[in-house]
């Protein structure tokens, strides 16, 4: 008995040294030629980077990286979840609400982390190879076609064209339009079986298998134009499904995600990625004392506000000081609509460079497109000034912030 705890306990040590000497390769630095050198503190497991195409799904495709580590770290193996299954479902969501409200709401492809929880409640989950969503004949994720047709639709709606109300078959229409672009689902979800690795499951039934409770997740922001240590309804256009926050203030903000890492849980991270110091072609997101030394070479129409046009500094190539911005100036960004719901990401770990400097590890969702092979790193800096919101186990909080939020 002792002679195989040893043994295992050897094993144990060696793949971790392992895993740990991997992470390390993986991220050393930013960019060939870069002078920075990091350090892995914490890096946890997710899988392999996805391409989000030419969509505004980036919310689709971080959440789901981060619900696929949420069940890899609650023991449920790995699964690669079907974006495009999530949607389509919110896209029925929204082309509701937008009716609902006379078509003054807001109808279009983004969307918020917490959209993930709403569809899984109602609709399930399946894996990607059950639902790819590329019914047009493309090998990518190309949506302009299908939201100009969806957004016409849903607008006419709102002008009651046919005796001044909705008929009862709109809803049938409205979905043939995703059918035909996405594929052909059953009306009723129990209706919708398929077979993965040699069992029979509905989505329904699939999104129990995978040991997930939509209620443990939480979404949690940091604002002065409303209480701390309440809920409100974060005010951006894309949470159409009208769902609440948690606010805290800033310095316990930024203790939550980093000891969430450190805890072992990743988080889906949503932030503006239009300031001058992100920069995902050389893998970094700074905040610079001094922006001004940024120049921006070009346009980059694939990825919202030019975040991926060429940036040239000595900032992406050597550390340099940064800027630690206050609540207000934090909150005076937000209410000047200078910080703005661009992107949703995957936090995965921490790296450290050698002026002792911390970065979040970030998963994106534009492909290995980058040196990095599709991640980056976010300055602590940077994720204190420009974060939106995180949404993440609530069983990453200590004791007493659950307390002082009311979490149980």
């Amino acid at each position: 008995m002792i002679a195989k705890t040893i043994k295992r306990g050897v094993l144990g040590v060696l793949l971790s040294a392992s895993l740990f000497a991997n992470a390390q390769d993986k991220f050393e630095t930013n960019k060939k030629g870069s002078e920075y050198k990091f350090k892995v503190i914490k890096d946890l497991e997710a899988l392999e980077v996805q391409n989000q195409g030419r969509t505004g799904t980036c919310w689709s495709f971080s959440s789901l990286s981060f619900f696929e580590s949420e069940i890899i770290r609650t023991g449920h193996g790995k699964h690669n979840l079907s974006e495009m299954y999530i949607v389509r479902n919110a896209y029925i969501g929204k082309a509701e609400n937008f009716l609902r409200m006379y078509g003054t709401f807001t109808f279009g492809a983004g969307g918020a982390f917490h959209d993930i929880p709403w569809v899984i409640r109602r609709f399930g989950i399946v894996p990607e190879e059950v639902y790819r969503g590329l019914n047009y004949g493309d090998t990518i994720h190309r949506h302009a076609e299908m939201e100009a047709i969806l957004t016409g639709t849903v607008k006419a709606l709102a002008n009651k064209p046919q005796n001044g109300h909705l008929t009862p078959v709109w809803k049938k229409a409205f979905t043939g339009i995703l059918d035909a672009y996405l594929g052909e689902l059953p009306d009723n979800v129990e209706d919708f079986k398929f077979n993965f690795q040699g069992k029979e499951y509905t989505p329904i039934s699939y999104a129990k298998e995978l040991g997930l409770n939509m209620d443990d997740y939480i979404s949690i922001t940091s604002y002065t134009h409303h209480p701390f240590y309440s809920k409100f309804v974060l005010e951006v256009q894309d949470n159409w499904a009208l769902q609440s926050c948690y606010n805290v203030p800033l310095d316990e903000f930024m203790q939550i995600m980093e000891n969430a890492i450190m805890k072992g849980y990743t988080f889906a991270w949503g932030a503006d990625v239009s300031e001058k110091g992100f920069n995902y072609r050389a893998a970094l997101a700074l905040l610079p004392e001094d922006e001004a030394t940024i120049k921006v070479k070009g346009k980059d129409n694939k990825h919202f506000s030019d975040a991926g046009a060429e940036k040239v500094s000595n900032a992406f190539m050597t550390p340099v000081k940064e800027k630690i911005v206050t609540q207000e100036e934090r909150q005076l960004a937000f209410d000047l609509q200078e910080t703005t719901d661009d992107h949703g990401m995957h936090i995965t770990g921490i790296v450290e460079d050698q002026t002792g400097k911390k970065y979040f590890i970030v998963k994106n969702s534009w492909g290995k497109s980058n040196e990095c092979d599709g991640y980056f790193f976010a300055s602590f800096p940077y994720v204190r000034y420009k974060t939106m919101n995180i949404l993440v186990h609530k069983d990453a909080l200590s004791k007493a912030m659950k307390k002082k939020l009311g979490i149980k």
